[in-house]
């Protein structure tokens, strides 16, 4: 049984929804995302009590949702520049910031061999204060439905397995 992409997008956004904020109908730019998800962790070690922090880390991921039928390198290009503007737009680096991600998530029926070599060669990381307050990089995955195959930059591999543990056919045990 097939499913639509935007099927596929509500089955995939479920798995995230268990440790990161869905929000649907995202406006960036005037472009609209079907949906955006975002993840934040604090972490702190304490001396004695709570009032005497010793040290903190703060995590911040912020994934943009992207379904089209046809993915082209010049489609897939624009999708990467706003949602890299978008995201970084938001990354607050200060002395406990460890790093904020940014990533696209794309299903399509199709991805043409150019996007596909797009995709891979996709990368971007910039540090802030000589990584003293944190870098961010840009991750990015993809679904190509009609072959059920799985592309991703090398950030981006996290992304490719959620999508593959949601979306690759189960092999048989032995």
């Amino acid at each position: 049984m097939d499913f639509t992409l935007q099927e596929q997008l509500n089955r995939l956004l479920d798995a995230y929804s268990h440790q990161y904020d869905i929000e649907r109908n995202v406006e960036v730019e005037g472009f609209t995302y079907p949906a955006t998800a975002t993840y934040y962790l604090r972490d702190e070690n304490y001396l004695i009590s709570k009032q005497h922090v010793l040290s903190a880390v703060e995590q911040h991921e912020y994934l943009y949702f992207y379904l089209t039928d046809t993915l082209t390198a010049e489609d897939l290009q624009s999708q990467i520049d706003l949602s890299k503007r978008a995201g970084l737009g938001r990354v607050r680096p200060h002395r406990e910031h460890m790093f904020s991600n940014v990533g696209l998530v794309i299903l399509a029926n199709t991805i043409t061999p150019e996007a596909q070599k797009l995709i891979k060669k996709t990368r971007f990381r910039k540090n802030y204060r000589l990584s003293l307050y944190g870098w961010t990089e840009y991750q990015l995955a993809a679904m190509e439905a009609s072959t059920n195959r799985f592309y991703a930059n090398p950030a981006g591999v996290g992304a490719r397995k959620i999508l593959e543990q949601n979306f690759a056919p189960k092999k048989g045990r032995k």
